[in-house]
């Protein structure tokens, strides 16, 4: 059963990871899957994926290379596409960045950089997509946040900052939305096995891992699993939550 046949899906961080996975699970299911990222190289690896695993002949795969944090950029791109493919049904903000470091030594280019990929870019496509998805009267908006987000850690609080304001702004545009039949909620992915984390030395994994009941980590199918239900119908009475996976690190 593809539960997004012939579905309209935008990813941002979509060439690697977590971002690539979602890509992959919502081709498998049938939608037209618009991929954003900024490396081109990644991007048509992705690209070449997601071909594999058409299963029509007018199941459409295309890319965009972006700075997402540009507003101008992100509108022009939105008009295209959506002039292109006549509606986007479901959005993904997935595109984050680390630049960690204790505040007292942190710059204000590293605090900047994170907060205008993580957060400002969620604020430039939902505002690009919200007429378009209010004209519809349908639409699904998912915002890749961080268990971060809801427990803070040390050493990242431009990295905390960024995925705590993307959940308050999950909650604020599912009010705003609801009556619309728009859904907008928040996946708060705990450490999953991804690029961010293989930097991670063998004793921090050691006391990562010591955190989390399930005793591993997390695979990025993990995170494409819950975006899926949360793209489908299946979550049509869903929203402004915040769904945390994790092993059960937040209870």
């Amino acid at each position: 059963m593809q539960l997004l046949k012939d579905k309209n899906a935008l990813i941002t961080g979509a060439t690697a990871g977590i971002g690539r996975e979602i890509a992959l699970q919502f081709a498998r299911h049938g939608a037209h899957v618009v991929i954003i990222g900024t490396n081109e190289e990644r991007a048509n690896q992705v690209l070449k994926e997601l071909e594999a695993l058409r299963s029509t002949p007018e199941q459409r795969f295309s890319k965009v290379l972006i700075n997402i944090a540009d507003k101008k950029s992100v509108d022009q791109t939105v008009e295209k596409l959506l002039a292109d493919f006549g509606n986007i049904d479901i959005l993904v903000n997935n595109a984050g960045v680390t630049r960690d470091g204790l505040l007292m030594k942190m710059s204000e280019e590293d605090w900047d950089a994170v907060l205008d990929t993580n957060l400002k870019s969620v604020f430039n496509f939902c505002q690009a997509l919200v007429r378009p998805m209010l004209k519809a009267r349908s639409g699904k908006i998912i915002n890749i946040s961080s268990v971060v987000g809801l427990t803070g850690n040390a050493g990242q609080v431009n990295y905390a900052a960024s995925k705590a304001g993307m959940i308050g702004f999950t909650k604020a545009l599912a009010q705003e939305l609801a009556t619309r039949g728009i859904c907008v909620n928040c996946i708060a992915p705990g450490f999953i096995q991804t690029a961010m984390t293989d930097v991670l030395t063998d004793t921090q994994k050691e006391s990562i891992l010591k955190k989390i009941p399930m005793g591993r980590l997390g695979q990025p199918h993990h995170i494409a699993d819950m975006a899926l239900f949360l793209a489908s119908p299946l979550s049509d009475y869903v929203t402004g939550q915040v769904l945390t996976v994790d092993g059960g690190m937040v209870m």
